[in-house]
């Protein structure tokens, strides 16, 4: 059976993608200092696969020698933890280059002393910044227009430095927008506030809280920003398909982009919302716009279906129908 660690697996991606290789009979150890995750999704993942998940309450810029010390052998990371809000970036950075750089790098470190080689990595589309040409492929200039897409950008470079110095082998993945929940309702997204539009817009459809705007206006044919929105079931997929070509593959060091391919505006989203549900709501303006938003992201993902094979099969309004199921069952979100 093979053996992962999983970081942020309390929160909303980690957590998913920690049911989803556990459903694929892997064997899964997760961390998480439950900063911005949340205990209930450890509890049943615990409840449904017993002695196949593993859980430990730990900060990745800590020492973490005694969690590998008492697993035997990792056969790879998949590391979601971060801090991940882009406006809060722009507010509080600090936070942002302690966190994202420097947990990568005690993480890479403690990897390296126990031998085990192997990581898949989160990043952002955000590092690109504004785009040059669309849809945006991996070589793609990197020019991030706010903190938190720098922090991920200088996490992505010390990977790239393990695996030139150390004979790390990777894969990075820069997420475009992720949306959604499992199908089954279980797991879900609960920031609070949430950043997520789909989200949002779901929520205010189920009548649980008022919808804003919180764009600035952009060069676009309906002035909101255009995004690329990915299903976080099929992101989490991807990093199943990555771990499997990570142990079949001698040498493989890659950055891959996930996203559709197809781009989505905000005004574009809330009417699709609306329509799905057959809910009007009311959409307010917000005065405090969010910061170092770019007007138009969507991917390329040519070079997902190349190496990996991957490409998703889940549209927008599968998202939209899973998170019904999701707010119905837990319209605040998990409690902390």
């Amino acid at each position: 059976m093979v053996k992962i660690l999983i970081t942020g697996c309390a929160g909303y991606i980690g957590s998913i993608a920690a049911d989803l290789f556990l459903k694929n009979n892997y064997q899964v150890v997760g961390i998480d200092n439950f900063q911005t995750g949340y205990k209930r999704p450890i509890e049943i993942l615990q409840e449904r696969y017993k002695d196949k998940f593993k859980f430990y309450e730990a900060d990745l810029k800590s020492d973490l020698s005694p969690i590998f010390e008492s697993e035997v052998a990792f056969d790879a990371v998949v590391h979601y933890a971060a801090s991940c809000v882009v406006d809060e970036s722009m507010k509080n950075p600090y936070k942002y280059f302690n966190n994202n750089p420097n947990s990568t790098l005690n993480l890479l470190e403690t990897m390296d002393k126990f031998s085990v080689k192997k990581i898949v990595f989160s990043s952002t589309c955000a590092l690109y910044g504004e785009a040059q040409y669309v849809p945006l492929d991996e070589k793609h200039p990197t020019n991030p227009n706010n903190v938190y897409g720098e922090s991920k950008l200088m996490a992505e470079k010390i990977i790239q430095w393990y695996g030139q110095l150390k004979d790390f082998n990777y894969i990075i993945f820069r997420y475009f927008n992720v949306s959604g929940a499992t199908e089954d309702g279980v797991f879900g997204y609960s920031k609070h506030p949430s950043t997520h539009l789909t989200e949002n817009a779901v929520k205010s459809s189920l009548g649980i809280v008022p919808f804003y705007f919180t764009y600035q206006k952009t060069e676009t044919p309906d002035g909101s920003p255009i995004r690329d929105y990915v299903n976080v079931l099929d992101l989490d997929e991807a990093h199943m398909l990555a771990v499997k070509k990570l142990s079949e593959t001698q040498r493989i060091k890659e950055i891959i982009n996930l996203g559709t391919g197809t781009g989505n505006s905000v005004v574009e989203i809330v009417n699709k919302v609306q329509e799905l549900t057959g809910k009007k709501f009311e959409v307010k303006t917000s005065d405090k716009p969010r910061e170092g938003e770019a007007p138009k992201l969507v991917a390329s993902i040519d070079k997902a279906k190349k190496i990996l094979g991957w490409e998703p099969k889940r549209t927008i309004e599968d998202s939209v129908k899973s998170l019904l199921i999701w707010y119905k069952n837990h319209p605040q979100g998990w409690e902390k």
